[in-house]
């Protein structure tokens, strides 16, 4: 019986619709997605509707992280000797 005292039926009934929810949104994008394959216009409205996840913004951590690989990428080509514009070698 103290088992039935801590579950909370509120509680239980939130998760309930948390995961119902979350089931809707993932079956509702897998639908999309078929139907965007399927039809060309299908597409055109996924594509239209993608970049709305640029709205939540890119963390600074992520932008600095991103920063240094470029600056150690430019970094070894300098060390290996490797030509920066790859077009002059050509001409």
């Amino acid at each position: 019986m103290d088992l039935l005292n801590v579950i909370n039926t509120k509680e239980l009934f939130l998760y309930f619709l948390v995961i119902i929810f979350v089931l809707y949104i993932v079956r509702g994008m897998f639908r999309l997605v078929v139907w965007s394959k399927k039809m060309p216009k299908g597409a055109f409205v996924f594509l239209a509707i993608f970049p709305l996840i640029s709205i939540f913004p890119i963390p600074p951590q992520e932008i600095k992280k991103l920063e240094r690989i470029k600056q150690e990428q430019i970094k070894e080509e300098d060390e290996n000797g490797e030509p920066k514009d790859k077009e002059s070698d050509e001409m």
